[in-house]
């Protein structure tokens, strides 16, 4: 039988696993271009925190040249092995989220989504389309908090001098 201390260790234990992670949706826009090679262009226009709907895309804007396409659905997820990549985006001039999409058919759709530089510059380099957003403020501080709650910069380590090299050498002065 389950104790209610259990069941209160239970609910913290699902909170703590739940705080890591916001559902989110992704504003995908098109835009027609006046250009011989390719009459139109696809880009991550923006993110939605706290968009916990569900379905196919959903048409939001069509005007003119531009229509925007709200993808709900996705979970932005925060690990400790990422804080580096966290630390790393939340600290710079203007924090980004990274949308990885692909083309299927005649539309773009989103994939994944991170806040981590790291974890983006992997699906980079494993030749997948990686586009960036501004990051909301809610996300900011969300991932702000994470950060500076888990984030442990990794010691400095000692270079042990080159038994082979003199110490002058070393030192760079030359004999």
């Amino acid at each position: 039988m389950i104790t209610e201390g259990e069941t209160a260790a239970n609910r913290v234990i699902l909170r703590r696993m739940h705080e890591s992670s916001i559902p989110v949706a992704v504003i995908m826009q098109r835009r027609a271009l006046q250009n011989r090679w390719q009459s139109e262009t696809w880009e991550p226009f923006g993110i939605v925190p706290n968009h916990a709907g569900t379905g196919g895309p959903a048409l939001l804007v069509e005007e003119g040249a531009i229509a925007q396409w709200l993808h709900p659905g996705f979970e932005l997820k925060l690990f400790r092995d990422e804080t580096e990549g966290y630390y790393l985006n939340v600290s710079s001039n203007e924090p980004r989220v990274f949308v990885m999409w692909r083309m299927e058919d005649v539309m773009a759709v989103p994939q994944f989504v991170t806040v981590s530089y790291n974890e983006a510059g992997r699906l980079m380099d494993g030749g997948e389309r990686v586009d960036t957003v501004p990051m909301p403020p809610e996300i900011m501080a969300w991932a702000g908090a994470f950060v500076e709650e888990n984030y442990r910069p990794e010691p400095k380590k000692r270079r042990r001098p080159q038994s082979f090299v003199s110490p002058n050498a070393r030192a760079g002065k030359v004999s």
